[in-house]
C-alpha cells in the first residue's frame, strides 16, 4: 500500500470566527483531497490576526504534507495573508510582473481604472510560485518548505474551485502516488443510532482493517459510511459490494438508498416508476414537505400540489375535515390526519397524499398533548396508513423531524402496495 498522504486545510477571516458567513470551501476542498486519495486529518479557522495565522501554519506542518490556505488575499488591510507568508517562510513581497499584467487585464476587460490597491495584488512573495487566478484579482500562491507544500488561494467559492480544479490538483496528484480512498454510503431511516450499531455490532467488528465505518445521523436519518483506502480501484469496489451484500440482511427494512440518494429523490423515483401521482395536507411542517418534493428536478412529473392548512378553516373548507372530529378530538389527533390526507388526495386528485398536524413548539402543548406530539398519516386508493410521532420541543426539528417520517411513511406504503399487486 502506498504511504497515506495527509492534509490540513485552514480558513482565514473573522467572518467565518463570528459566524457571518459559512465555510462552504472547507467541505468542497475535503472531497475533492479524498477524490485524489490524499487524506484531510484536520481544519482549522482561524481570525485576521498574523501571530494566530502563523501558529495554526506551524501546528499544521507538523502533522500534515500539503496544507490548503483559503481566505485573507483580498487589496484592503484586513487582508494579511500574503504578508503573514512573508514571514512564516522568511521572505518579501515583490510586484510580480505576469501577475500584474494579469490584473491589468482584468481591469481593463471591465472597463475600469485601476488603483494602488488593485496593483498591490500582484505584489508576492518572492519565494512562492505564482499560481494565475483567471476569474478575479486574488492570486493563488505555491510554496514548499521541509518537504510540505504550502498552498494559499482565495476565499471566494467560485474563484478558489477553479484554481484548485485547474491548477493545484493536477499538481498534487503528479506530485504524489496516493492511495485510493473509495467511499460507500448506506442511507437508512426509522432506526437510531445506538441501536443501529447494536444490530451491526458483529458486523463492524469483523471488518477489514483497512476498511472503516462511520455513523452520520441527521434528522432521524443515519447514513453509514464505509471508507477503503488501498491502491487497486477494482478490489476496493469488489470488498466495498461484498460488505454491503453482509450488511443489508440486518438492516434491510430501514435501508433506502445509497450514496447521493435523498429519501426525495428516491420516492420519486418509485413514483415515476408506477406512473403514480402525490399530493400533501400540511399543518404543523408549513409547505416543508412540498419543499423537500419539489428540490428534487423533473418532480412536476408526479407531484401534484400542498394544501398548507394551518387554521382549522382550511382543514375544514379546503380539505373537508369534518368539524365534528376536529371538536371530538382535536386538530392535532389520528382522526384529522387521517381525514386531512384523504381530503387532500381527493382535492388533488392523487395517487397518493400524506398529510402532518401536530404541535412543533416551543409552546402550544398541554399535559395530554405536549410539545412534539405529531400525527402523519397517508391515504391510497385502499387505505390509510397513520403514525404517531412523539418529538422534541425544538420548533425547527420537529419540522425537518416530521418531514423525514412522513416521506418515510410514503416510501414505505409505495412498496407495501406494490407488493401487494405481485
Amino acid at each position: 500500500m502506498n504511504p497515506i498522504i495527509r492534509a490540513e486545510i485552514i480558513t482565514i477571516g473573522d467572518e467565518i470566527l463570528f459566524g457571518q458567513i459559512t465555510d462552504t470551501n472547507t467541505q468542497w476542498i475535503g472531497a475533492e483531497l479524498t477524490n485524489i486519495g490524499i487524506r484531510p486529518v484536520r481544519k482549522t479557522s482561524v481570525g485576521d490576526l498574523q501571530e494566530d495565522i502563523i501558529s495554526a501554519l506551524t501546528e499544521a506542518s507538523q502533522r500534515a504534507d500539503v496544507i490548503i490556505v483559503t481566505g485573507g488575499l483580498g487589496p484592503t488591510k484586513d487582508d494579511i495573508t500574503k504578508h503573514t507568508f512573508c514571514k512564516y517562510f522568511g521572505s518579501e513581497l515583490k510586484i510580480n510582473e505576469d501577475a500584474l499584467a494579469l490584473v491589468t487585464e482584468f481591469f481593463a476587460k471591465r472597463g475600469r481604472e485601476m488603483t494602488e490597491l488593485n496593483i498591490q495584488q500582484a505584489a508576492l512573495p518572492t519565494n512562492c510560485t505564482y499560481i494565475p487566478n483567471l476569474w478575479g484579482t486574488a492570486p493563488g500562491m505555491w510554496f514548499e518548505k521541509d518537504k510540505v507544500i504550502y498552498v494559499s488561494l482565495p476565499g471566494v467559492p467560485y474563484e478558489m474551485k477553479s484554481l484548485m480544479e485547474h491548477a493545484i490538483l493536477p499538481r498534487l496528484k503528479d506530485r504524489f502516488v496516493a492511495n485510493i480512498i473509495q467511499h460507500k454510503i448506506i442511507r437508512t431511516i426509522g432506526i437510531g443510532e445506538s441501536f443501529l450499531a447494536e444490530t451491526i455490532e458483529d458486523w463492524e467488528n469483523a471488518l477489514p482493517t483497512h476498511i472503516k465505518l462511520a455513523y452520520l445521523p441527521h434528522f432521524g436519518q443515519v447514513k453509514l459510511r464505509l471508507t477503503a483506502t488501498g491502491n487497486n480501484q477494482e478490489i476496493l469496489d469488489s470488498e466495498l459490494k461484498h460488505q454491503v451484500d453482509k450488511l443489508l440482511p440486518l438492516i434491510q427494512d430501514f435501508v433506502f438508498g445509497y450514496d447521493a440518494d435523498e429519501l426525495e429523490s428516491v420516492i420519486g423515483r418509485l413514483l415515476i416508476e408506477r406512473d403514480a401521482t402525490i399530493g400533501a395536507a400540511e399543518s404543523c411542517t408549513g409547505g416543508f414537505v412540498a419543499s423537500q418534493l419539489t428540490n428534487i428536478p423533473g418532480s412536476s412529473r408526479y407531484f401534484e400540489g400542498s394544501v398548507v392548512s394551518y387554521s382549522n378553516t382550511i382543514k375544514m373548507n379546503v380539505l373537508g375535515v369534518s368539524k365534528q372530529t376536529l371538536e371530538d378530538f382535536g386538530a392535532v389527533s389520528e382522526q384529522t390526519a387521517r381525514e386531512m390526507a384523504e381530503g387532500a388526495r381527493k382535492v388533488l386528485n392523487t395517487t397518493y397524499a400524506i398529510s402532518t398536524t401536530g404541535i412543533a413548539g416551543p409552546d402550544g402543548g398541554t399535559p395530554e398533548k405536549p410539545v412534539g406530539t405529531v400525527w402523519i398519516a397517508c391515504a391510497t386508493p385502499t387505505e390509510t396508513v397513520t403514525q404517531l410521532l412523539t418529538l422534541r420541543s425544538i420548533r425547527k426539528v420537529n419540522i425537518e423531524l416530521t418531514s423525514s417520517y412522513v416521506l418515510n411513511l410514503l416510501r414505505k406504503t409505495i412498496l407495501k402496495t406494490a407488493a401487494e399487486k405481485i
